[in-house]
């Protein structure tokens, strides 16, 4: 390697070690300020060295756990639900439009990619679920409506398989005897790992970060997930208070906000390192078929 190489590749690292302390600076800020004393918070606004040291929004979470316990395991149940389901609609979809025999291949692929960019648009799709599927108020809300399955984690799987999926095994099972079924589950699933991870991290994403669906479609405050009372906090710092002890105890709005985006992105962040080979070779795999 020469100078001039060796000059690019410092500063190379340089950039991106200061591009990593970017992004972890907002979450560090996140975590510092949910340990602030509210006043101080208030008064002086976030700092990374605030004055006082509190753990004021901590305990005020797990004094009322039944509202926060209750909208995270609500969130944990429908994001683990949703990606079992999700990825398992998008895996048997993506195969069946990835093999060239399939009869009406074609309309089906149309009908996929049609779908990446029209839609009913809000109000159909409203109404369609409220009228015609009954969901309202129901835990369906946080599960069906944009998120289930949709043409991305299809078409990224389709790829998938036809460029990274040796067509000579599916033929020499298929010689052997193996229906459809067996070829999917027993040789196409266990050599798509790093695609399933990758789907599943995106589709669990998606359902942990929610809050529309409870917004259009949940009345019940009640069956709101962790991202509906976080954000109905961020609308009106009152709501903390109906949940207040009738001694008049002083809220910690400003530091709970705070203290439960912690809680909420807790789970993402301990999962996330057990996926991160799988999610890099997931996006890479197919891109050049060598």
């Amino acid at each position: 390697m020469n100078r001039s190489s060796k000059r690019f590749l410092k500063l190379s690292h340089i950039v991106l070690l200061l591009l990593s302390c970017l992004l972890i600076a907002p979450f560090l800020l996140l975590i510092i300020s949910s340990f602030t004393d509210e006043t101080t918070a208030v008064q002086n606004g976030y700092s990374f060295f605030p004055q006082k040291f509190s753990v004021d929004a901590y305990r005020y979470i797990f004094s009322n756990f039944r509202i926060f316990g209750k909208a995270f395991l609500i969130t944990a149940g429908v994001t683990l639900f949703g990606v079992l389901l999700g990825v398992t609609m998008a895996a048997l979809m993506a195969y069946a439009i990835s093999r060239p025999g399939l009869p009406g291949r074609k309309i089906l692929n149309f009908y996929v990619i049609f779908t990446m960019l029209f839609n009913g648009g809000l109000v159909a799709t409203y109404l369609t679920y409220v009228s015609v599927f009954h969901i309202k108020n129901t835990y369906f809300a946080l599960l069906i409506p944009n998120l289930l399955c949709n043409a991305f984690t299809i078409m990224l799987i389709k790829n998938y398989y036809q460029t990274s999926l040796p067509t000579e095994l599916i033929e020499a099972a298929r010689i052997d005897g193996a229906s459809e079924w067996a070829i999917f589950f027993k040789v196409v699933m266990p050599l798509s790992k790093p695609i399933i991870a990758t789907v599943a991290l995106i589709v669990g994403l998606a359902y942990w970060n929610d809050w529309q669906n409870g917004l259009y479609y949940l009345d019940d405050t009640s069956m709101h997930g962790i991202q509906n009372v976080l954000n109905d906090m961020n609308s009106n710092a009152k709501y903390l208070m109906q949940f207040a002890h009738s001694g008049g105890t002083a809220v910690p709005t400003t530091t709970v906000r705070m203290a439960i985006a912690v809680v909420g992105i807790l789970p993402i962040l301990c999962i996330y390192p057990f996926f991160q080979d799988y999610f890099v070779k997931g996006v890479t795999a197919g891109a050049v078929k060598g």
